[in-house]
């Protein structure tokens, strides 16, 4: 018995949600992401380069001689982003730390009127604010040791999601045989995963290189000629650029971290970056609804549903996974005549 083009689709449905499931679940999104990100590069600058050629075998070896390029280039910059942030004195472990030990010096550094609106840490009420900082900054310290000592495995994984992803740009670039109409329906679905991938990536990539753009002038060249230098100021812009490839959520983020860093210095300066801070924040929400909302058609309420959910389900990985997912699930319904 045939099925119908609806059914058909509906089972393309269940078996890409049900493999997106299991890639969270088996902790594999890196090498989707980066899979998804050599493709959609390849195939984003093959149209330049087959432009040039005349043959069938030129415009396919252009294809390969791009696809290993690309690869190349992707596997430096994660190696260089890994070496980056284990350098500077600097890992994301001595950012906690130093993140803890100013909140657990924060009364000998701020007014009275406000030391006195902390709870206190050594009262019956250990599970105050402070204390409660103070044990997850430095708990989760350890945790990004222990992810430090884990990257070579997640390197690998990186590395050969992109392998695979030059992999399948080659193959589309071959002329192939037809396929039945379930591959084709699941072929679409792998399309339009790739295409919200693509539309949400690129454009908060965008956003992220301005805002980390417009902190690392505040950070390294307004504070300086102020007198002001803040340990980390690498760290710091590496932070603000990687936490702002997540949308809303991720300048928060990193407006936390150093506001809490210039604490240390002194209360006007770090009142003086929260300052800045919000109206950077201000910029990226305005840039949000007109980059990342236009791509998708989602305000920034949805994308926040959306990563709160996936968050709660599978924790990190699905606030990473929620813009491309949220943009794949409205395509899919939109294109249905659903929503």
């Amino acid at each position: 018995m045939s099925l119908t083009a609806d059914r058909l689709r509906a089972i393309a449905w269940l078996v890409a949600a049900a493999l997106l499931v299991l890639i969270l679940q088996v902790h594999l999104l890196p090498a989707l992401l980066a899979g998804l990100l050599v493709h959609e590069l390849v195939h984003a600058m093959t149209p330049t380069l087959q432009r040039r050629m005349s043959s069938a075998r030129g415009k396919l070896t252009a294809v390969v001689f791009l696809a290993v390029i690309i690869v190349g280039i992707t596997a430096a910059a994660a190696l260089g982003a890994l070496a980056f942030f284990r350098s500077d004195a600097s890992s994301l472990a001595a950012l906690f730390g130093k993140m803890a030990q100013i909140i657990e010096n924060a009364r000998t550094t701020l007014p009275a009127w406000i030391t006195g609106l902390l709870p206190d840490a050594g009262a019956s009420t250990a599970g105050g604010l402070q204390a409660i900082t103070v044990e997850w900054l430095r708990g989760h310290s350890a945790q990004v040791e222990a992810v430090g000592k884990e990257a070579g495995l997640g390197l690998a994984h990186v590395l050969v999601g992109m392998i695979i992803g030059a992999m399948v740009a080659v193959h589309e670039a071959v002329p192939g045989k037809a396929i039945g109409p379930l591959g084709a329906a699941l072929a679409e679905r792998v399309r339009r995963v790739a295409d919200a991938f693509r539309r949400v990536v690129f454009a908060q990539v965008k956003i992220s290189l301005l805002n980390t753009f417009l902190t690392a002038i505040y950070l390294a060249v307004v504070l300086p000629l102020l007198g002001v230098h803040l340990q980390l100021t690498k760290t710091l812009i590496g932070v603000t650029f990687f936490a702002g490839l997540l949308p809303v959520v991720g300048n928060l983020l990193s407006n936390t971290v150093i506001v809490v860093v210039s604490l240390a210095h002194s209360l006007p300066v770090a009142i003086g970056s929260l300052l800045f801070l919000v109206l950077v924040h201000k910029l990226e929400y305005f840039l949000n609804a007109r980059i990342v909302g236009s791509q998708i058609n989602a305000a920034a309420w949805e994308l926040l549903t959306a990563m709160l959910l996936l968050e709660a389900i599978f924790g990190l990985p699905g606030v990473v996974a929620a813009p491309v997912i949220y943009a794949w699930v409205k395509d899919e319904l939109k294109s249905a005549g659903l929503v």
